[in-house]
C-alpha cells in the first residue's frame, strides 16, 4: 500500500513538472523596439555606404538581449567622420548619431576651432550588460544596440580632445565645446549622461534612445548634468565689441526732445543753412506752404523758374529778368499761379507740358 502511494505522488510530480515546462515561455524583447527598427528602415533614415552595413544576420540572445536589424557604423556624416571602432547599433540609434553629428558636433566645432570633427572615440555600443556593467541592475540600452558611449574627439588638425581631461581640465573652448555638443545631444536622444550625472560617467557622455514615456511636449528626455551656458566662441576679427545696450525706457512718460531729433534738415533748421539771401528775406517768404520748403535750398537764387511757380512766397512774384521775387510787382501780364510774364500769352506760359514734373 505504501509503495502505491508513493508511485502515485511520483507520477504527480512528473505530470507538474511536464505542465510547468509545457507553460514556459522565453522573454521577449519589448514590441516597440522592433517597431521603431522598421520604421526607420521603412524611412531610409540610414543612408549605406562602405563604412555603414547591415550585419548579415540578427543578435538574438542571451535573454532578450539582441537587434533585429543590426547595423555595423565604421563612421558618420557620410563617412566624413570616423568611428575609431566598429559600432554595432540599431537603424534608429545610427540615424539619431548622423544627424547629432551634422546638427551639433561639426557647428560646434567650427565655431569653437574653426575645423571640423574627423573622428570620434567611442567606449562601447552592443553588449548585453546591465546598466553601468552592474551585475543585477536593470538591463542597459547597449544590450539592444540602442546607446553609444562616447569618449573624445579628433580633430582635422589632429588635435585630440578626451571627456576625461579636457570636460574639466581643458582650456576655456575645449570644455565649451564638450559641454556644447553634450547640451546639444539633450534634444536628439532621450538619454544623455555625462561627468557629473553619476561616479560611471566622470570618462565618457553616453547616449541613448531608451522610451522614459511620453509627455505633453514630447518624448521625456533625461539629461545630465543639466546644461549650462557655455564660453562665447572666440573672437574671429579684429573689429571692437558691441556698445553695451542699456535697458528699455518707458518712452511714453518720457519728457518730449527739446530740439529735433531728425537726422537729416527739415523745415526747423531750414533757415540756418539757407543761403544769405533767403535768410535776409521777410518771414512770410519763409513761411510757405510744405511744397516750397521741400525744394532745393538754392531755391531763391537760380532756380528754374518751374520751382518757384508752383508755390510763390504770399505778397510776393518772380520776375523772371531778375530771377527773384519782387514785392512791388513790375508792370506786365501776370501768370495763374502768381509769377510775372514779361512777355508772350497766356497759352504760352500756363501749358503744362513746359513745367517739368517733380
Amino acid at each position: 500500500m505504501a509503495c502505491r502511494v508513493l508511485s502515485f505522488a511520483a507520477l504527480a510530480l512528473v505530470f507538474l513538472g511536464v505542465a510547468g515546462c509545457s507553460n514556459y515561455e522565453r522573454p521577449q524583447r519589448p514590441a516597440w523596439r522592433a517597431q521603431a527598427d522598421n520604421a526607420c528602415i521603412a524611412e531610409r533614415l540610414v543612408h549605406l555606404s562602405r563604412f555603414v552595413q547591415p550585419r548579415d544576420r540578427d543578435i538574438d540572445g542571451p535573454g532578450i538581449c539582441g537587434l533585429t536589424k543590426p547595423f555595423l557604423v565604421g563612421a558618420l556624416n557620410g563617412d566624413r567622420v570616423q568611428l575609431d571602432t566598429v559600432a554595432t547599433l540599431d537603424c534608429p540609434m545610427t540615424a539619431a548619431l548622423d544627424r547629432w553629428v551634422a546638427e551639433v558636433v561639426q557647428p560646434v566645432a567650427q565655431a569653437r576651432f574653426g575645423q571640423p570633427v574627423v573622428q570620434i572615440d567611442t567606449m562601447g555600443s552592443y553588449s548585453c550588460r546591465g546598466m553601468n556593467g552592474q551585475m543585477g541592475a536593470k538591463i542597459s540600452e547597449h544590450a539592444f544596440g540602442n546607446a553609444l558611449d562616447i569618449g573624445g574627439f579628433r580633430l582635422a588638425d589632429g588635435r585630440k580632445i578626451t571627456v576625461v581631461h579636457d570636460w574639466t581640465r581643458g582650456d576655456e573652448q575645449t570644455q565649451a565645446f564638450l559641454r556644447d555638443v553634450h547640451a546639444g545631444a539633450c534634444s536628439t536622444f532621450t538619454t544623455v549622461l555625462g561627468p557629473g550625472a553619476n561616479v560611471f560617467h566622470y570618462n565618457h557622455i553616453h547616449v541613448d534612445l531608451a522610451m522614459h514615456g511620453n509627455s505633453s511636449t514630447g518624448p521625456r528626455r533625461i539629461c545630465k548634468p543639466v546644461p549650462q551656458g557655455s564660453a562665447p566662441g572666440p573672437r574671429r576679427d579684429f573689429l571692437p565689441d558691441p556698445p553695451v545696450l542699456e535697458e528699455e525706457e518707458d518712452m511714453a512718460g518720457a519728457e518730449p526732445p527739446q530740439a529735433p531729433q531728425s537726422l537729416h534738415p527739415g523745415p526747423a533748421n531750414l533757415v540756418a543753412q539757407a543761403p544769405p539771401a533767403y535768410r535776409e528775406a521777410p518771414a512770410a517768404y519763409r513761411d510757405t506752404p510744405p511744397a516750397y520748403r521741400e525744394a532745393p535750398l538754392a531755391y531763391n537764387r537760380d532756380t528754374p523758374p518751374a520751382y518757384p511757380a508752383k508755390n510763390p512766397p504770399p505778397g510776393y512774384l518772380f520776375d523772371r529778368s531778375s530771377q527773384a521775387y519782387q514785392s512791388t510787382p513790375p508792370s506786365g501780364p501776370v501768370r495763374r499761379d502768381g509769377a510775372l510774364a514779361p512777355e508772350g500769352t497766356p497759352h504760352d506760359w500756363d501749358s503744362t507740358s513746359s513745367i517739368p514734373q517733380r
